[in-house]
């Protein structure tokens, strides 16, 4: 307690050290307070720009609050220009640790200085993020690798401030009322899980190794391989990936970069990860994206730091789709219908008022640029229209929400007239034929199989049971026989209708996808 107590302390103190007070964002500022505290502490210096400041301030309360700043910096609809420039220093230039605490980490780690361990080990740092840096190498063998090393007394520094969040909705929870609807200690716990996760190297190295998988024929993405012999939970040592950051568009276009067709492959590789795997990079701001500008592979995004993965299930995927569908579609009935039948809003929620208010939150900003909409606006309403009608926040999804909000931010830059509803529609109606077509029963039968493998040769066996067990009653109880032989005749009509059933699918599943094509095309 005491210890959370001097962390609270320490905030308030960098906050005020700071100026925190003085700086406005989106027009919000406490004049009275920030005169108040001028004249109190008269010799703090806050002369340099506010949006220095700012990022100061989280450097110094450390990781959790660095992670903040690097999600505002994706927001430039949100936040003031200066504040945003600055923020986005956070995303690869948090001041670094000192290069011998990396060499002892990896000696550690190893159980070999670098020295022993390459051919060469650079002792400058390349990048440094707010929990980890990486250093540039090469292996004996000559491959150019990217070796990153956990900054050291992490665990604590995030036990601490999380142990505050927790404090803060427990007090949100009391005063406000309506703070359960937003489920706050369920994210909260979520923030906590994938927090820990980042902390664990070899936990990141397997979310690589999934996504080089996923993607390992595309022309859109590259993933760096991952040398195991070289990975442990501090420690780990990749391919070194060249290109150019993302967020550098004057050099990208001075290369000769479509910029336009970069902003499109992005939201491509967003609704891949999302619909067709269910496994997507959930921490895809600028410092985490570089274009390779190679010739055999020119044009590609290169992802990097895959500490935060997130995961959805086959209900989640399919709700997510038929709602970007329906919204891509400005069907606002199905949004309504598809909200109620998950249980994210009441049962009782009359379908055509949910209907009007997702309308009037979503019409205004079709057929629009990325550069005409404020998405701060959108988002507001939207927040007002679930408490409105307690729609309620779902933990699980907080990471594909933070996500979209940076691949929204990352085609702002790239593309402000990108039109990302006429750009994710196509591919949704794509995944979606495919789902309820052929194919897709095809694919859902080739994951049952192992199953069926081990069910299959046990039926003959089962049912000369079964048929004994009905032509030899035992017990004296006739009444229960006679229901069990009623209820076997029942099962044995429901599997010969199933039989019918199944050779007729085919056929009906067909015409649902030639529907469902032409609809598309209407």
């Amino acid at each position: 307690m005491i210890l959370k107590f001097l962390r609270l302390l320490k905030i308030i103190r960098v906050a005020i050290k700071y100026g925190l007070d003085e700086i406005a964002i989106s027009g919000f500022q406490v004049p009275r307070t920030a005169k108040l505290i001028d004249t109190v502490i008269f010799w703090r210096d806050i002369s340099a720009p506010r949006g220095v400041r700012l990022r100061m301030a989280l450097e110094e309360l450390g990781p959790i609050f660095v992670k903040f700043g690097q999600v505002l910096s994706t927001r430039r609809d949100l936040m003031p220009y200066d504040i945003a420039d600055e923020l986005a220093l956070l995303q690869d230039r948090v001041p670094p640790f000192p290069s011998d605490e990396a060499i002892a980490q990896i000696t550690r780690s190893l159980r070999a200085h670098p020295d022993q361990l390459f051919a060469s080990f650079e002792r400058t740092p390349v990048a440094s993020a707010s929990i980890a840096q990486v250093h540039f190498a090469t292996l004996k063998d000559g491959k150019e690798i990217a070796v990153k090393v956990l900054r050291p007394g992490m665990k604590r520094l995030i036990d601490e401030d999380v142990a505050l969040m927790h404090i803060a909705v427990d007090l949100l929870t009391r005063v406000w009322s309506e703070s359960k609807r937003l489920k706050p200690k369920e994210v909260v716990a979520e923030f906590d899980k994938y927090l820990h996760d980042e902390l664990d190297l070899m936990r990141e190295a397997a979310n690589a190794s999934q996504l080089r998988r996923n993607f390992a024929n595309s022309t859109l993405l590259m993933v760096p391989e991952m040398y195991w012999d070289y990975c442990s939970t501090d420690v780990i040592v990749m391919e070194r990936m060249h290109g150019i950051p993302v967020s550098q568009i004057d050099r990208l276009a001075a290369e000769g970069v479509d910029l336009k067709k970069l902003s499109r492959d992005g939201v491509e590789i967003f609704f891949t990860q999302v619909f067709r795997d269910g496994f997507f990079h959930a921490d895809m701001h600028p410092g985490n994206i570089l274009v390779s500008i190679e010739p055999k592979t020119f044009g590609r995004y290169i992802a990097l730091d895959f500490g935060i993965v997130g995961t959805l299930n086959d209900f989640d995927k399919d709700y997510l789709s038929q709602n970007f569908l329906a919204f891509f579609r400005r069907d606002y009935k199905r949004v309504a219908e598809a909200h109620i039948e998950s249980g994210w809003a009441p049962r009782e929620t009359r379908v055509d008022e949910l209907e009007s208010a997702v309308r009037a939150c979503c019409e205004p900003i079709f057929d629009r640029p990325l550069k005409d909409i404020s998405f701060g606006q959108i988002l507001l309403r939207l927040f007002q229209t679930s408490r409105r009608f307690n729609v309620e926040v779902q933990p699980q999804l907080v990471l594909l929400q933070k996500t979209l909000l940076n691949i929204e931010g990352l085609g702002r830059q790239l593309d402000p007239d990108l039109d990302l509803w006429k750009t994710a529609k196509p591919y949704l109606e794509r995944w979606m034929a495919e789902q309820v077509g052929l194919q897709g029963m095809w694919e859902r039968i080739k994951a049952e199989a192992p199953g069926y493998t081990h069910i299959i040769p046990q039926l003959p066996r089962m049912l000369h049971k079964a048929l004994q067990a009905t032509a030899e009653p035992r017990g004296p109880d006739n009444e229960l026989l006679l229901a069990l032989v009623i209820e076997q005749r029942r099962t044995n009509r429901m599997l010969a209708f199933i039989v019918v059933f199944a050779g007729t699918l085919g056929l009906g599943l067909a015409g649902i996808q030639l529907y469902l094509r032409l609809y598309a095309g209407a």
